[in-house]
């Protein structure tokens, strides 16, 4: 793990992150989109979680090949919701169980502490079942705070989202 570099997203990753992403479009239900995208599809998402303050984007690396991203952005677009963060985290179906996650977690929570980011809250989406990614949330301070039963329909079914937080002040 020593050889995993944890570190801010640049632009030039967003082909990358894609690519990523569009593994969970297209075979699971983890994400709720179900058309893949292209990198200049992505590029206003990718803007808003790299805006800095609360909004974060971390990618972990080994050789220079992008395994996984984690991040914040926008919970909702009214003013009052501002101090909550919604996160967003995938690894390469590769680097899955290895540590990274829970690599770029850190470095994302380092980097919301304090009052420069002003985050209160940072929420968590999990499509069920998951109980990998239910256990880093758990591991990170994350709390169930809903069950949302048969709320997305993909892949000929409906699916749960739990929800987590994790207070940060």
């Amino acid at each position: 793990m020593s050889d995993i570099q944890v570190r801010p997203a640049v632009l030039s990753d967003l082909a990358r992150l894609t690519e990523i992403y569009n593994h969970y479009v297209v075979n699971t239900p983890i994400t709720f989109d179900i058309t893949p995208m292209t990198a200049e599809e992505r590029l206003p998402w990718f803007e808003e979680h790299t805006r800095g303050g609360r909004y974060q984007l971390f990618v972990a690396e080994r050789n220079g090949l992008v395994l996984g991203y984690a991040g914040t952005g926008q919970f909702r677009a009214k003013a009052a919701y501002d101090p909550s963060v919604e996160t967003t985290i995938y690894c390469a179906v590769d680097a899955i169980g290895k540590g990274i996650g829970r690599m770029m977690y850190e470095a994302l929570f380092k980097a919301l502490e304090g009052d420069e980011a002003d985050v209160h809250r940072v929420l968590a989406g999990i499509t069920m079942p998951n109980d990998a990614s239910v256990a880093l949330h758990r591991r990170f301070g994350f709390e169930q705070v809903a069950l949302f039963t048969e709320n997305g329909r993909k892949l000929g079914r409906y699916w749960d989202v739990m929800w987590m937080e994790k207070r940060m002040k």
